[in-house]
């Protein structure tokens, strides 16, 4: 069975830009009701044996585990993201990830702005990632419980979760200003 993973900072740590009312429901409701609902689906079939990754790729082969699918790639994505947070403010890609960006994109800030476009354009509720694939950055945005792994899409590196309650008690409508707040003060390569 699978057990919430702690975070990697303190619930207030990332004031002002994520409030600890938002990491309180996000982290302690949100993550929480997932993990939970993974566990009870998993419970006495092969898939308890396995771990996440494996759970995800698996599950998605078979439409009447789509629930399963659901519940493990929302506890992945979840504990990525948070993993892709800082209380220390922006912490920048490392100079071997930074030259993958600058000579797919040419520059850290035209790499930024596609990725914010493509966060702030993901219809609905999902994820946007930057991914390492075949030595290249890419950005990639996924909806729901899906995320690279399941689609194959590459390494991933980095992912802000732009589904509402990521966001919605601190910016209400407002995704763009969250994503820039994300890159500018949160984001942790």
């Amino acid at each position: 069975m699978f057990e919430m993973k702690k975070l990697p900072f303190a619930l207030n740590a990332l004031e002002p830009y994520m409030s600890q009312k938002t990491l309180e429901f996000h982290y302690g409701k949100h993550y929480k009701a997932y993990l939970d609902k993974l566990n009870e689906l998993i419970a006495g079939k092969a898939y308890e044996k396995m771990s996440l990754p494996e759970i995800i790729v698996e599950s998605r082969k078979h439409s009447e585990d789509r629930a399963i699918y659901n519940n493990a790639g929302q506890v992945w994505n979840h504990e990525f993201f948070w993993q892709s947070l800082s209380a220390a403010g922006a912490v920048m890609p490392s100079p071997e990830v930074m030259q993958k960006i600058t000579n797919t994109f040419g520059t850290y800030e035209q790499f930024k702005e596609l990725f914010k476009a493509k966060a702030v354009g993901q219809f609905g509720s999902g994820w946007c990632w930057a991914v390492e694939k075949d030595d290249k950055i890419e950005i990639v945005a996924t909806a729901n419980a899906d995320n690279p792994i399941a689609l194959e899409l590459g390494k991933p590196l980095v992912c802000i979760d732009v589904w509402e309650h990521a966001y919605y008690l601190d910016y209400q409508n407002r995704r763009p200003d969250f994503v820039s707040t994300w890159f500018d003060h949160l984001i942790k390569w």
